[in-house]
């Protein structure tokens, strides 16, 4: 059959920037594996099936390698097809997903997402993640989705180098380097998860769910300009509100057509 699909920068207002995902319109889901197909076939960070069942939107996520339970870019790239195309006279949608009810509301000329809080604990660094980043993290953090590690400054972030491979043997799905920002932005991070098939996310809305919390605590302060320093870029609007993030960004429009599935 023949379906919609769409691919999206997400987290940014310009094209060739942000965070690109593709968004397919389907009756109902696929098989799993037709579905890791498509991500595979389509070799963005991630592929996002859309369905409407019993009055709902339902959704899920694969990256080119494995379904995962959540993600930020691809929701607002979702969103922004329900939004301007399925039901322009929408202002919010609840997606129904793994992680529960995801709402996401117009925002000015963008989204505004309501995510689950990933709070983490300090821990002893783990055997090879120094190794791995080339540099040794002033502090590191973890919970079961992630480490963090925490940086001297924002140009360490940028310059950084790791080892990908290095890194996929780690016993996290992924590693998140961050360190107080510079010029407008409270802080700024990167993304790097090659175990899940992307070697470096360009603009990662799950790793603010983790960041937030941390930032929320080590600035005494609740809302956040951030920067996701990757080769693309791209800026994401913070906020925690008790056990949930409110992540905000724009969405531009790249491809429109149809899939063969």
């Amino acid at each position: 059959m023949r379906v919609p699909i769409y691919q999206i920068d997400a987290f940014t207002d310009r094209l060739f920037a942000g965070n690109p995902a593709a968004v397919l319109v389907l009756p109902r889901f696929p098989a799993d594996a037709t579905m890791q197909a498509i991500a595979a076939e389509n070799n963005l960070a991630e592929t996002a099936f859309l369905i409407w069942q019993a009055g709902q939107y339902h959704l899920r996520w694969f990256t080119p390698t494995v379904e995962v339970p959540l993600c930020g870019h691809a929701t607002l790239a979702s969103a922004a097809v329900v939004m301007e195309r399925l039901e322009p006279d929408l202002d919010e949608v609840i997606f129904q997903t793994a992680s529960g009810p995801l709402p996401v509301i117009r925002a000015g000329n963008g989204y505004a997402m309501d995510f689950p809080a990933r709070p983490s604990v300090e821990i002893p660094p783990p055997p090879g993640l120094a190794e791995a980043l080339g540099v040794v993290p002033e502090a590191v953090y973890g919970n079961e989705f992630n480490y963090l590690a925490i940086l001297a400054d924002s140009q360490e972030v940028r310059g950084l180098a790791p080892d990908l491979a290095a890194i996929a043997r780690l016993d996290r799905p992924g590693v998140i380097v961050t360190a107080p920002g510079d010029g407008d932005y409270d802080f700024v991070s990167r993304y790097f998860a090659p175990a899940k098939g992307i070697p470096e996310d360009p603009v990662t809305g799950g790793a603010h769910c983790m960041l937030a919390p941390y930032w929320a605590a080590r600035l005494n302060k609740t809302a956040f300009h951030a920067c996701q320093a990757s080769r693309r870029g791209g800026e994401i609007g913070c906020r925690l509100v008790g056990d949930r993030v409110k992540l905000e960004g724009r969405c531009v429009f790249y491809l429109e057509g149809q899939a063969e599935i």
